[in-house]
């Protein structure tokens, strides 16, 4: 197969005989990419990707589990809460940053190893921290290896997907961050009441630096590699995509028609090897895809996480339920979240990624509406109403994971992908501050009313989404 491959891409190549040979090679291994389906490799691929996002997602939300005991223990005020809270996506918005860039430039594999150790040294060092001000510097700088490692992992996984089917492997892969706050929350409400704040961010650091050494081994990703013209290493990996599987997506000899019309737009992207610049997110090309996607990340994150953050804390403090029954009541956000995302994973490649964004948004915003109006009621319609928010809403945050390495090339994926997640960093970190100040200033109502008003924006900005949906990466981006 791989000759066949080869001759085609040759043949198709030899009316434009001016071409480079490193071009027709770059295109030869992304097309043998695109013709490989979904197989064991990218399997563990997944796996040990997703291990680590897993444990991403559950030291993020860990501190919101600590933080019932340690508001009695330490005596926080509101504001302190959202400070504390802050600390982790303030250090999210400098790793997402810095490790964009080096994704960039060193490749992914190494980044993402880098990350997650970052990520479970400091988780430990939370655990030992003794007052608030030594936890606020632990959770920043856990929060650096927490933002770097989800955009780098995110472009990793979608560099190994195809353009059909690429929503549900990418989302499938993702479905493990909801996970990780689902067992954050679980185990939350289990170990902390039992064995103490401390235990919460052991439990997520300690296995996070055996995921570490398992990152380190996987292959470098291939589309990296060939945007960096080492194609004998590219080539290397494919070979073990390939043989992982004697299944191939097309019938080079019967369907010649889609070759070329494949093999025409993956040379037309990699005619290109230009070196990845902060600047060329503001091209005419591309400026319109950063800022709605930053926009997007800003909006869906500011509801999502100001809402999963303080819910254990609300329902302690301004309901005055049990410490357990305040951790069980928040968990059943993020139960609702994971099957929401399930149901995501399979539906997004037909129903698309705009109108999917816009269905949310929507949905999300009046269910917030409603909660804001009967807030001071029951905290069982809190829990149902806001859990049925942050659902909804939490698919579209993790379905943002798998559109913004689609809208840019490889020479740049990362970083337009780690710079669009700082803003859901920033937004993360304003939303339970705000909440703190609305909290304090204007009631409950209030903060629902003011997440509600947020998904405004977001749906005003899904609507000039481009859509995606079973394009290959090089065609959605020149």
């Amino acid at each position: 197969m791989s000759k066949i491959l080869a001759d085609a891409v040759v043949g198709s190549d030899h009316r434009a005989s001016t071409q480079s040979e490193p071009v027709v090679r770059a295109a030869h291994l992304l097309f043998r990419i695109e013709n490989v389906p979904f197989s064991r490799w990218h399997t563990r691929a997944r796996i040990i990707m997703g291990s680590a996002t897993f444990f991403d997602a559950f030291d993020a939300l860990s501190l919101a589990f600590a933080l019932p005991v340690l508001v009695g223990l330490w005596h926080l005020s509101p504001m302190q809460i959202g400070v504390l809270i802050a600390a982790g996506y303030l250090g999210q918005f400098a790793g997402a940053l810095t490790f964009g860039w080096i994704a960039e430039r060193f490749g992914r594999v190494p980044s993402a190893t880098t990350t997650v150790g970052i990520m479970s040294v400091m988780g430990i060092a939370c655990a030992f921290a003794g007052n608030l001000q030594l936890l606020f510097l632990a959770r920043f700088m856990q929060g650096i290896g927490v933002g770097g490692e989800v955009p780098v992992a995110a472009t990793y996984i979608s560099e190994l997907s195809q353009a059909h089917g690429r929503g549900r492997f990418f989302l499938l892969y993702e479905l493990i961050f909801p996970l990780g706050l689902l067992g954050a929350a679980q185990i939350g409400a289990f170990v902390v009441p039992r064995f103490g704040w401390e235990c919460m961010f052991l439990v997520g650091a300690l296995p996070g630096l055996l995921v570490m050494l398992c990152i380190a081994r996987l292959p470098e990703s291939p589309r990296w590699l060939i945007s960096k013209g080492r194609y004998d290493e590219a080539e290397s990996v494919i070979e073990k995509i390939e043989a992982s599987t004697t299944r191939r997506k097309l019938d080079v000899e019967r369907n010649w028609v889609e070759v070329e019309r494949r093999l025409s737009k993956i040379r037309d992207a990699s005619q290109s090897r230009r070196k990845a610049s902060w600047r060329e997110l503001f091209s005419d090309v591309y400026r319109g895809r950063t800022l709605i996607v930053w926009l997007l990340w800003a909006s869906s994150y500011f509801v999502a996480n100001g809402i999963n953050n303080w819910l254990p804390s609300l329902y302690h403090t301004v309901y005055h339920l049990p410490l357990q029954e305040s951790l069980h009541m928040a968990s059943l956000s993020n139960v609702l979240s994971a099957c929401a995302v399930l149901l995501c994973a399979f539906l997004v490649d037909r129903v698309g990624r705009r109108r999917w964004a816009m269905a949310t948004f929507a949905i999300s915003g009046l269910l917030l509406l409603i909660v804001g109006t009967m807030s001071h009621g029951s905290p069982w319609s809190v829990m149902l109403l806001g859990s049925s928010a942050y659902a909804v809403m939490g698919t579209t945050t993790v379905m943002l994971y798998l559109y913004t390495p689609e809208i840019y090339p490889t020479r740049m994926r990362a970083i337009g992908t780690g710079l669009a997640t700082s803003w859901l960093r920033v937004a993360s970190a304003a939303a339970p501050a705000m909440v703190g100040v609305v909290l304090s200033g204007h009631g409950i109502s209030a903060v629902f009313l003011m997440f509600a008003a947020s998904t405004i924006v977001g749906l005003l900005a899904s609507r000039a989404m481009i859509e995606t949906t079973n394009r290959s990466l090089e065609e959605i981006s020149p």
